[in-house]
């Protein structure tokens, strides 16, 4: 047998140049992917030769360079038992058995939400005076105080590690030391963040760090959303995902999502999220404290009008004790909109309470990944589902000026429009002008309805675009409907209860229902003449995609109005006071437009029928069309 053991030792020199690849890839490069290979390979083989030490360094390294890499249930277990089992071969005295100590310490505080264990053992490699297990403790100590009320504390452990990587001399502590000084500016809304960003900047100019260099290019996803390239935003985070996966990150997937979700949520289009998100609340690559995804998805389920899903979501997060991890604020920002949609005072209440002591931080997930603005904010928020309209008052003032000093324009123009809202309540004439609409405008954003007071608009039924789908509100019910023309009709005669709309009109208007939707702002003959050629020009792409999809009977609706579109043009017209030559038009318009608004109110029927009801009730067509509220 021990002739056997004997032929597949493995020569010495091949594990020492594996754990020294290993090393290389991990502080050196910062590819973790690597890493990951090398020391799984020096494992096995130190392992089958009986090497303690090596054996220690390969279950040392497998680990990576931040805590909880291994997500998944399978990977972690194994890793943490060839750690155990190290461990036990190890003299309980050395440097090395110290710092398996602390990475298991970290790995164990880091999943329960805590960190007394990993700082015991940050006293501990102070007193042993180990450059390389200080550093490396330091570290492991940081990412277990990512909570907002550890702000202080993290600054001082992160110049520790930027001095203590003089003493080790390995670039990847210093590297790791500034990446985390930059990271604790930008969560304590330093105006010195972007100072220190760009000196970690030029240091990976010199020579490049893969793990770091992925959360630096989160950085940059963050400040183009902060200031409001949306557009810019999203190809940068989609270049930072493949980074990260190059790299062998398992936070690729989930910084990709939080980006999205910012992104999506400052535009206003939060609804659009719901598929998306439904899918990654599930996802085995989440960190196990990153409840942000759920309240997320509540917020855009409220969004979306999905009230019994929202409130199940927010239901499932008030049953447990949220641990104060780096996604925390998120969650409580995305909590407080969530309750807001809903009128859920208890949650408001409860997310006011919570986040009171830190209002003045921003709201960042993650290492930087990415920002909703002040904390101010969602207070403000809370404040007005709560009727507190003087507290809202306060915090969403604050909340401007913070979004100001962090330079997040997105998060100003939306502070600033529930400020016009809170004053508008207290019976002022707000802040929410002709300004802040256009800044919106210019940025992409749809700004969220105004916040009414409780009996305001009962009996009257709202409705707003969300995305490829209409959300229709009356009296705390919602019904969330697919985009169609008869829902662009719809949509007008809503926007202007009362007022009778020509079909004709209704018809040439309807493609700038987008416009409209997002305001009460009434539709104009106007906006109906600017929509002329613009709509022609989208008519026959719309009829072929209705012919290839054997939709017959709404491609013959879309011929109609093409032909009084062609005639109108021909005739030189406009709506006001023009003369129509084109014999049967009114008439043609008529029974298109009736037929599209019925085929509408019988599609909300099916998803709500208490609002398709009361749309059958109050709905009016012919010639003239009007919604008139009983």
């Amino acid at each position: 047998m021990g002739a056997t053991r004997e032929m597949h030792r493995i020569p010495r020199s091949n594990i020492t140049f594996a754990i020294l690849a290993g090393e290389r890839a991990l502080s050196v490069d910062g590819d973790l992917r690597a890493a990951r290979y090398w020391f799984d390979a020096a494992y096995q083989d130190a392992e089958l030769n009986g090497e303690p030490e090596q054996l220690a360094r390969a279950a040392l390294g497998l680990s990576g360079v931040w805590v909880h890499e291994h997500r998944t249930c399978a990977d972690w277990e194994r890793v943490r038992t060839r750690q155990c089992h190290a461990l036990r071969l190890l003299d309980p005295r050395s440097t090395l058995s110290l710092r398996l100590r602390a990475r298991q310490a970290a790995e164990e505080d880091y999943r329960a939400g805590t960190h007394d264990a990993i700082l015991r053992l940050l006293a501990r490699a102070r007193d042993a005076g180990d450059p390389v297990a200080l550093a490396e403790t330091l570290s492991l100590a940081h990412n277990c105080l990512l909570g907002p009320e550890h702000g202080e504390r993290r600054i001082g452990l992160s110049q520790e590690l930027i001095g203590q990587a003089v003493l080790t001399g390995r670039r990847g502590d210093a590297l790791m030391g500034l990446l985390l000084r930059t990271v604790d500016l930008f969560l304590e809304a330093s105006p010195k963040a972007e100072r220190s960003l760009e000196e970690l900047q030029g240091m990976l100019a010199a020579k490049e760090h893969r793990a770091i260099g992925f959360v630096v290019s989160a950085i940059k996803v963050m400040l183009s959303i902060r200031a409001g390239r949306f557009e810019e935003a999203e190809t940068l985070a989609a270049v930072c995902a493949e980074l990260g996966d190059a790299t062998g990150d398992v936070d690729a997937t989930g910084w990709y999502g939080w980006q999205l979700v910012a992104i999506r949520w400052l535009q206003g289009r939060g609804a659009e999220l719901v598929p998306a998100l439904s899918e990654m609340v599930h996802s085995p690559t989440l960190s196990a404290l990153d409840n942000s995804y759920l309240a997320s998805l509540a917020a855009a389920a409220a969004d979306a009008g999905d009230r019994r899903a929202a409130e199940g979501l927010l239901a499932r997060l008030r049953g447990v004790d949220l641990p104060r991890s780096s996604t925390w604020l998120t969650s409580m920002y995305f909590m407080s909109e969530a309750a807001h949609l809903l009128r859920d005072a208890e949650t408001a209440a409860h997310v006011h309470a919570e986040l009171t002591p830190f209002a003045e931080l921003p709201v960042i997930a993650g290492h930087g990944v990415t920002c909703l603005g002040s904390a101010h904010h969602p207070l403000g928020v809370a404040a007005l589902t709560l009727g507190d309209v003087d507290g809202a008052v306060e915090h969403l003032r604050a909340a401007v000026r913070h979004n100001l000093a962090l330079h997040h324009w997105p998060a100003t123009v939306l502070s600033r429009h529930r400020l016009g809202q809170a004053l508008a309540l207290k019976g002022g004439s707000g802040d929410d002008g002709p300004s802040v609409a256009r800044e919106a405008a210019e940025l992409g954003m749809v700004l969220p309805k105004a916040a009414t007071r409780q009996d305001e608009s009962r009996g009257v039924c709202r409705c707003r675009r969300r995305g490829l789908h209409w959300l229709l509100e009356l009296d705390g019910r919602s019904a969330l409907v697919g985009h169609s023309v008869g829902m662009g009709y719809l949509a007008m005669l809503m926007a202007n209860p009362g007022k009778e709309i020509p079909a004709i009109d209704l018809a040439a208007g309807a493609e700038s229902v987008k416009s409209v939707a997002s305001s009460d702002q009434p539709v104009l003959d106007e906006v109906a003449r600017r929509t002329y050629k613009e709509r022609l020009a989208r008519l026959d792409d719309e009829i072929d995609e209705l012919e290839s999809m054997n939709d017959l009977e709404r491609a013959a609706t879309l011929r109609l109005e093409r032909e009084w579109l062609l005639a109108e043009l021909a005739a030189a017209t406009g709506i006001g006071g023009r003369v129509r030559p084109f014999a049967g038009s009114e008439e043609r318009a008529r029974i298109a437009v009736g037929k599209a608004i019925w085929r509408a109110v019988d599609r909300v029927a099916a998803v709500d029928p208490s609002i398709g009801e009361e749309l059958r009730a109050t709905v009016r067509t012919g010639a003239r069309c009007c919604y008139q509220p009983r």
